[in-house]
């Protein structure tokens, strides 16, 4: 059996993966994401993917699966996981939190991960009613993420990530040399494709615009440190633009150079995506003062960068 949705008149575009989530709540998000893939939901008898915008008075059609009971994500945490998480906040206040995300830890649950990083802070902040992601980063890349307190001050940020009023700016080491000193920009467009149940994202003039800046902060043998700003924020941005300069972010596993990767590996003992997003600015969207949060390389990072400079 079907059910059928007609669009609110009061939705002007949203993308139809954000609009089931929200209108299901108990519905783990794995479970829409593999109806979405298998198109089981379709948005005017067409099979859709998740990126899709739906708009006022579209038809969604999808199976009554949210009528099964859901049993909640239990995430049971430990001592050493509590002092863990309550380590890599960077900033906290009544509206927002703040953290340092390490590489190797999701965001969220998902595509066959039980929970990720909100889950685990949803459990530690158990007396907050509401606590959501802002923007998003990938389970390798380490850095700042931002969290809503509040759907209000979500709603805010969200609305300054639209007109760009928050800027990222992420390290990188990456494969090869220039000498420009300085930003270089990148503009094409980005599909995203879904490949065994993974993401895997090209340039195509189907996909989205996406736009990056950046610049090299310093040139080894054969590798250079840069500091990326993604002027867009589509999945992957900054590793498949790298990756189409012929400037692949080291360690890359998708999109990278997997002899450089066995290479660098081996000599310097480093097994993750070197990147890292650095700093956050946007509009407090409280006191409307600007705000700046750096968070700091990890010391692997750091030791990485150190080895590299000695064996010049």
């Amino acid at each position: 059996m079907y059910k059928i949705i007609i669009v609110s008149s009061i939705i002007d575009t949203q993308r139809i993966d954000n609009f089931l989530i929200n209108k299901f709540k108990t519905v783990p998000k794995s479970m829409i994401y593999k109806m979405l893939r298998k198109g089981k939901i379709k948005v005017n008898k067409k099979k859709i993917l998740p990126n899709f915008k739906i708009k006022s008075q579209d038809i969604i059609k999808l199976p009554y699966i949210y009528k099964k009971k859901i049993k909640p994500i239990k995430v049971n945490l430990t001592l050493n996981k509590k002092k863990f998480l309550k380590k890599i906040i960077i900033f906290e206040d009544k509206y927002l939190l703040i953290i340092n995300k390490p590489s190797g830890i999701a965001v969220h649950g998902g595509s066959g991960i039980n929970y990720g990083i909100i889950e685990n802070f949803r459990c530690l902040f158990k007396k907050n009613k509401f606590l959501e992601l802002v923007h998003r980063i990938d389970k390798e890349t380490s850095g700042i993420l931002l969290i809503a307190k509040k759907r209000s001050i979500l709603k805010i940020l969200q609305k300054q990530l639209i007109e760009k009023k928050i800027i990222k700016e992420y390290i990188a080491l990456v494969k090869g040399n220039c000498f420009e000193k300085k930003y270089i920009y990148i503009k094409n467009f980005l599909l995203k494709n879904f490949l065994n149940k993974k993401i895997k994202v090209k340039i195509d003039n189907k996909g989205k615009y996406a736009e990056t800046k950046f610049k090299i902060i310093k040139n080894y043998k054969n590798m250079m440190l840069i500091k990326i700003n993604p002027i867009t924020g589509r999945t992957h941005q900054i590793r498949v633009h790298m990756s189409h300069l012929n400037f692949p972010i080291i360690n890359d596993q998708r999109y990278g150079d997997d002899n450089l990767n066995f290479q660098f590996k081996k000599h310097y003992h480093l097994d993750r995506l070197f990147l890292h997003a650095k700093s956050i600015k946007f509009i407090h969207p409280k006191n409307n003062k600007k705000i700046k949060i750096v968070a700091p390389l990890s010391n692997e990072l750091n030791n990485c960068l150190v080895k590299i400079e000695y064996n010049k």
